[in-house]
C-alpha cells in the first residue's frame, strides 16, 4: 500500500500564502495532505483563521540555533549561499545573515521532523529562490531524505518546470517527441508578434522606475509594511523596508542619469548582444555566482570584440535603472563601441539585428535561437544541451568561442530547433505561480499531482 503523500508549502510573502492556501485546499480534495510554513507573520494569522494547518518559523528561533552545524546539511560554503541576501538587499553584514540562515535551518528541521512523525511521505514544495528560508527549507528536506520541489516559470507563457532535489536549471535535450505542430505553431505566434514572455507575478516589475515610484498601490503596500513592522510587531521575510525604498529612489535617478546613453537603433556596424539580466536575480547568484558583476562582462566583451563590431546592451525592462549610472560612466568613458539601448525597445528586434549573443543564462538565449542567431551562454541554463549554443565553461575561453560563432555560416531553421523546444514544452506542466484565478489555480494543482505521478509517487 502506498503512504499518503503529503505537502509542505512554503511561503514568504502574502501573495505567495494566499495563492498556496488555494492550491493546497485543492490538492486535500485530492487526497493529499497538507501543511503550510510561512515565513510572513501576518499571512501565518490568515492562513490559520482560515482553517490552515500552518507553523510560523519564528517561534522556532533561537531553540537549537548553536548546535546547528552547515556540514550536517551538507553545505560546504554557506558564504557562497549568503551571497544572494546580501546582493539582493545590498546588505553587508555577513554575520546577522549567517545567524537568520542558522535560525531558519533550526526552525525547519525541528517543524519537518515533528510533520515526519506522523508517517506518510511528505515533500517541500516552494518558488525556487535564493533566499535564506528557501535555502534553509532546500538543505533541512535534504538533511532528513524527503524531496523539495522548486516551481520555476517556463519558457513558454503560462507553463512552469517542476524541478526536483536540485538548484540547477531543468536539464533538457532535443527527443524524437510527437506533437511537434502546437509547439511549432506557439514560436510562429511569438516570432510574428514578437512576444516577450513575462510571468503573471513579475508583470507588475515591467515598468519605468518612475511609474512604480509613483504607483498608489505601492504606496499603500509601503503603509501596510510599516504597520505590519512597527506597529503590529510582526516578522516576515521582506522586511528590509528602508533599503527597498532607497533602492526604488535610486534606481529612478540612475534611469535618468543612464538615460543619455540610451540609443533608439542599434547603429550601422555588425553587433554581438549582450542581454543584462536582472540583477541579484537566482539565475546569478545561486546558478552562475561567478559572473555576478555584469559590468565586468560588459567590459571584456568589449574588448575583444572583433574591429567594425560594437557591443549592444540593453537593461532587464523589470528593472531599467538598476545600473549604476557611475559604473556606466566608466564603461562609456573607456570603449567607444558600446551602445546601450532603452529598455523600452522589444527584445526580439535586437535579436533579430544581432550577429551573435552572448548570455549567462537568459530566457533571451533561447529566444535568439527562433531567429537563427548563434547563442553563447556562459552559465547553467535549461538550454545548455540545445546542441545549436556553444557553451563557455571559463570566461577566459569567450574570445575564442565568439570567434567560431562570428564564423558560423549555417545558422539552425526552426525545425532544427522544434525537437529541443518540443522537449521544453513536454518537461514542463501548465499553470502560473501567484496568479489566483479558479482556472489557474486548478491547472496548478493538476499539474502538481502530474508531476508527483511522472516521478512515481
Amino acid at each position: 500500500m502506498i503512504s499518503q503523500v503529503n505537502i509542505i508549502f512554503v511561503s514568504l510573502a502574502q501573495n505567495q500564502s494566499r495563492f498556496f492556501e488555494m492550491v493546497g485546499k485543492r490538492m486535500m480534495e485530492a487526497g493529499y495532505g497538507v501543511a503550510h510554513v510561512c515565513f510572513h507573520e501576518g499571512a501565518v494569522k490568515e492562513l490559520s483563521e482560515h482553517g490552515c494547518e500552518v507553523f510560523n518559523p519564528y517561534e522556532y528561533w533561537g531553540e537549537s540555533t548553536n548546535q546547528v552545524r552547515f556540514s550536517d546539511y551538507n553545505i560546504s560554503n554557506a558564504a557562497l549561499l549568503l551571497n544572494h541576501e546580501k546582493a539582493a538587499y545590498e546588505l553587508t553584514g555577513t554575520t546577522e545573515i549567517e545567524l537568520k540562515f542558522k535560525n531558519h535551518l533550526a526552525a525547519l528541521d525541528s517543524i519537518v521532523q515533528g510533520l515526519l512523525k506522523r508517517g506518510g511521505r511528505w515533500c517541500i514544495v516552494q518558488e525556487l529562490g535564493g533566499f535564506t528560508p528557501v535555502l534553509a527549507s532546500y538543505f533541512v528536506a535534504h538533511r532528513l531524505g524527503i524531496d523539495n520541489w522548486f516551481i520555476e516559470p517556463s519558457f513558454f507563457r503560462g507553463r512552469i518546470f517542476l524541478t526536483r532535489n536540485t538548484f540547477l536549471a531543468p536539464i533538457i535535450s532535443a527527443s524524437n517527441a510527437s506533437n511537434l505542430e502546437e509547439v511549432r505553431a506557439t514560436l510562429e505566434q511569438v516570432l510574428k508578434n514578437q512576444l516577450v514572455v513575462v510571468p503573471v507575478k513579475d508583470r507588475q516589475h515591467y515598468r519605468s522606475a518612475s511609474k512604480k515610484l509613483l504607483d498608489s498601490h505601492n504606496f499603500r503596500r509601503l503603509f501596510d509594511k510599516i504597520l505590519s513592522k512597527y506597529v503590529r510587531r510582526e516578522r516576515e521575510e521582506f522586511d528590509h523596508i528602508a533599503g527597498h525604498v532607497l533602492r526604488h529612489i535610486r534606481m529612478f535617478v540612475n534611469s535618468r542619469k543612464n538615460s543619455r546613453y540610451y540609443s533608439s537603433e542599434t547603429g550601422d556596424q555588425p553587433f554581438i548582444y549582450y542581454p543584462l539580466h536582472v540583477p541579484a536575480d537566482f539565475a546569478l547568484t545561486i546558478r552562475s555566482p561567478e559572473y555576478l558583476d555584469q559590468y565586468s562582462i560588459i567590459d571584456f566583451l568589449c574588448r575583444i570584440a572583433p574591429l567594425g563590431f560594437s557591443v549592444v546592451i540593453k537593461e532587464h525592462p523589470a528593472l531599467a535603472g538598476a545600473l549604476s549610472s557611475y559604473r556606466m560612466r566608466e564603461l562609456f568613458a573607456r570603449h567607444d563601441n558600446l551602445v546601450m539601448l532603452s529598455p523600452s525597445i522589444n527584445n526580439h528586434l535586437v535579436l533579430a539585428k544581432a550577429e551573435v549573443i552572448v548570455t549567462i543564462n537568459s530566457k533571451s538565449g533561447a529566444e535568439a535561437l527562433l531567429h537563427g542567431k548563434p547563442v553563447i551562454v556562459l552559465g547553467n541554463s535549461f538550454y545548455d544541451n540545445c546542441g545549436h549554443v556553444c557553451k563557455v565553461h571559463s570566461l577566459s575561453d569567450l574570445n575564442s568561442v565568439l570567434m567560431r560563432a562570428l564564423g558560423l555560416t549555417q545558422r539552425p531553421a526552426l525545425d532544427d530547433i522544434l525537437p529541443f523546444f518540443q522537449s521544453v514544452w513536454n518537461l514542463s506542466y501548465p499553470g502560473e505561480l501567484y496568479d489566483i484565478s479558479n482556472k489557474n489555480v486548478s491547472s496548478f494543482s493538476r499539474s502538481l499531482s502530474a508531476s508527483f505521478r511522472d516521478s512515481g509517487y
